[in-house]
């Protein structure tokens, strides 16, 4: 049997990640075209900006999301930069769930712009997840006038990075026989779950591929890598038994940054406090996320790390959890020895709704 593949009596699901296409930069791209064809950044081009977002044209120069914006314009001096507009950004998600609810009631959205769906009942008789895929992306273009890529496979693990395969307007079909080998192909860093810590460690120990983790034990990688072991090892083949759960719960949003040097001054921290912030809220914006209580977290120059959290009614904007953080900072300065970290996070996420198993008949990936 296929190292990757259901046992044989097992029913397959059909799950298909649906990513759309910079989303925020498509849109204002849409509504805006005289931007169209340029390097397009949602964000501030102030000096304590920060990229939201970035349109194709940005991205080949560089140019990426939580980015300074000054950065950004260094690596794309003709770079546009357009204030974000979130209400609209959520009216076509709103529009782009209502189809996904055409096809589907298993719908675990991510964010705004992208969503886990189980389609094992084929609701139309498409005849195939694929068939199914494509038609979501054809109304998704249809109704919005933007473009969707789509990943199509036996789990939400390998469906997940499918759909960045064909970036952008594209489509990837994994059937479980190419699991093991699609995952086996790729680079660790792009699994879901590795971030760039996790990685450069995976490179010193010599795991550069979803081959090499494969080739490790799971005694290995508990060794090495703790909790997070049987996920790896279990991604290495191609296996993710998680189910698409509606409205799947956050516990929560935040970004952090470490500096280059260790700060003291006052005015100093509190920038680094609105950048962070800024980078924080586009994720809970993306997500559409409110939530009740706002950590601060500081890094100290021996490497002390502390979190200090205040809760209270819903954080409704930015600048109720700005508020909320540069309480919690000024009560940590003066600061002598210097901040070598900041991070900030909005947690107790307000979200309605439950969760459902997915439906497993068998239908044609």
């Amino acid at each position: 049997m296929n190292a990757g593949a259901p046992p044989a009596d097992a029913p397959v699901r059909k799950i298909i990640h649906v990513d759309m296409d910079a989303f925020y930069a498509s849109v204002e791209q849409r509504d805006d075209p005289a931007l169209r064809g340029r390097p397009v950044a949602v964000g501030s081009a102030a000096a304590r900006g920060v990229v939201a977002a970035a349109s194709y044209e940005a991205r080949s120069f560089g140019v990426k999301s939580a980015m300074p914006s000054v950065t950004a314009l260094r690596r794309c001096p003709e770079l546009v930069f357009v204030p974000p507009r979130f209400d609209v950004y959520r009216g076509v998600s709103n529009q782009i769930r209502a189809i996904f609810a055409e096809y589907t009631d298993l719908i675990e959205p991510l964010s705004l712009d992208e969503a886990y769906l189980d389609v094992s009942e084929d609701r139309h008789g498409l005849g195939s997840a694929g068939a199914i895929a494509n038609a979501i992306r054809a109304r998704i273009r249809d109704v919005t006038g933007l473009t969707a890529s789509a990943g199509v496979s036996y789990n939400k693990f390998i469906a997940k990075l499918a759909s960045d395969q064909n970036k952008p307007d594209g489509i990837c079909i994994i059937p479980p026989a190419r699991g093991a080998a699609f995952v086996g192909g790729l680079p660790v860093r792009r699994f879901h779950g590795v971030g760039p810590v996790t990685a450069a460690k995976m490179e010193r120990l010599g795991i550069l591929t979803g081959m090499d983790l494969r080739e490790r034990s799971l005694a290995f990688l508990r060794q090495h890598f703790g909790s997070s072991a049987e996920y790896l090892y279990g991604a290495a083949r191609g296996r993710d038994e998680r189910p698409v759960r509606v409205n799947r719960p956050s516990k929560s949003i935040g970004a952090e940054r470490t500096f280059e040097r260790n700060l003291t001054d006052p005015t100093e921290l509190h920038a680094a406090l609105d950048r962070v912030a800024d980078a924080a809220w586009a994720r809970i914006e993306r997500g559409a996320a409110r939530g009740r209580t706002v950590t601060l977290k500081l890094r100290f120059s021996d490497f002390r790390t502390i979190t200090r959290a205040r809760s209270g009614g819903e954080v409704e904007d930015r600048e109720a959890f700005v508020r909320a953080g540069r309480a919690l900072l000024d009560a940590m300065l003066p600061a002598p020895d210097g901040i070598r970290l900041l991070g900030l996070t909005l947690s107790g996420i307000v979200r309605p709704g439950g969760e459902a198993e997915p439906r497993q008949p068998t239908l044609p990936l």
